[in-house]
């Protein structure tokens, strides 16, 4: 957990002496008691905190947000919905959020292949499944999010069942005029030899100051192949802290791709569970970063059983006075040998007033391991940029080239082509743009 050297009353004030705190979900009582507990001893991370320390959001919430409850409602999500190039692009099953508030009215069928609930309806035994994978004491925004969310959904995803369609997650957001928050939260449980693509993004509909705080727990099973993509491209107003963490059981395969273009900032906690032997799990990110957009992934990856792999590759392309910021860490317990773990994170800086911070990490107490970590910040390589110059192609388009073929490394491992199309094309508009 990440504790405060100092509390940051203020953004304490503000989330625990709300109306946004609410109290009429009596099945989780438990965890919003525990959750307020953790923020009450703990506070939120001020700049001294290690695991913030680049990334000072807490002080951003607290001079841009007055108002810790969720906006109205959106009215005509409907009509706003056919508008979407790439909504309409991808045939896939729509689950809808509404400002952080899933809407079934507005979701797709599942044809037989999947369920969905509302956690207000689940059973007693499904709602102890709620904040077990990410526990409160984990983040103080994951305790945040479990105190104040109103609503969530489990997926269950039976076993056997293969779904050849993506499941899009869209939270379409629209802050009020004087700050809004927002606390989605999502359980996904993928059944023994179930195989599913989940697609993740935000819409915004205005450039209202909105802070985003959500929190996804995955409990993969047996043999289960999932591959989950999330999409970050906001505009300059937004704040958005993710906390992601799966359990990755025997022999299953868990996949995620992360791409963050537009933010005022960001701070993406991904963690997988590796739990049992023969499991793989796989991260990869692409930050595109211009302006003063501010992205901070920190994963975590932990290896406590024999014969797992996990394949980590960030990368990042800054100009203008953006930031980015990535902390990985990988974990190989005593038990865990014939581990293979490869990390890696490569930056191309633009401007002299963007920045990076990386930190790779491998924490290894077994002796029977392939294991390899390391990180590069540089320029562009100006014998290829001459290289290509030389045969004709104009500065920028060979620039634009350069830096295409960097990031199209992480957009190849993206499987759904309409998806990887769209995320292509706002690739090309930023390097034939901003850059």
């Amino acid at each position: 957990m990440t504790l405060s050297l100092k509390k940051d009353h203020k953004l304490l004030d503000l989330f625990l002496k709300s109306e946004s705190v609410k109290t009429d979900l009596p099945a989780f009582s438990d965890l919003k008691a525990e959750s307020r507990l953790v923020l009450e001893k703990a506070g939120f991370p001020v700049a001294k905190s290690e695991e913030y320390k680049y990334t000072n959001i807490s002080k951003k919430i607290a001079d841009t947000i007055e108002n810790p409850n969720a906006p109205s409602p959106i009215s005509g999500l409907e009509k706003v919905e056919t508008q979407q190039e790439l909504i309409q692009s991808i045939d896939g099953y729509r689950i809808i959020f509404n400002n952080g508030i899933p809407d079934f009215n507005l979701s797709d069928a599942a044809d037989g292949l999947f369920d969905v609930d509302y956690f207000t309806d689940l059973d007693p035994s499904e709602v102890k499944e709620i904040g077990k994978i990410e526990k409160s004491e984990k983040d103080p925004f994951s305790a945040l999010n479990s105190l104040s969310f109103t609503q969530g959904i489990k997926i269950n995803i039976p076993e056997g069942s293969v779904i050849k369609k993506p499941l899009l997650l869209i939270n379409y957001v629209k802050a009020d005029e004087n700050g809004s928050c927002i606390h989605p939260r999502v359980f996904i449980k993928a059944g023994k030899n179930s195989q599913a693509t989940i697609i993740e993004l935000s819409i915004y509909l205005n450039e209202e100051t909105v802070f985003v705080n959500s929190v996804s727990e995955w409990d993969v099973a047996q043999n289960a192949h999932i591959r989950h993509y999330k999409l970050q491209d906001g505009h300059k107003h937004t704040l958005e802290v993710h906390n992601t963490r799966a359990n990755v059981h025997r022999d299953a395969n868990l996949t995620s791709v992360v791409m963050s273009l537009e933010a005022g900032m960001i701070r993406n906690n991904l963690s997988l569970n590796l739990n049992a032997s023969n499991c793989e799990g796989n991260m990869y990110g692409l930050y595109l970063l211009n302006g003063k957009t501010h992205v901070d992934n920190h994963t975590n990856v932990d290896h406590t059983q024999p014969h797992c792999q996990s394949n980590e590759l960030y990368k990042g392309i800054l100009t203008d006075h953006s930031r980015g910021v990535f902390n990985g860490k990988i974990f190989v317990r005593q038990i865990a040998q014939k581990t293979n773990a490869f990390q890696q994170n490569n930056n191309i800086l633009l401007s002299e007033d963007a920045t990076v911070n990386t930190k790779p990490q491998l924490e290894i107490w077994a002796d029977d391991v392939k294991c390899s970590h390391g990180c590069t910040t540089g320029q562009l390589d100006e014998e290829a940029l001459f290289y290509l110059r030389a045969r004709g192609i104009g500065k920028e388009s060979a620039r634009a080239l350069l830096l295409y073929a960097f990031a199209g490394e992480v957009l190849d491992k993206i499987s759904v082509a309409p998806f990887k199309k769209y995320c292509e094309k706002l690739v090309h508009e930023r390097l034939g743009g901003s850059y």
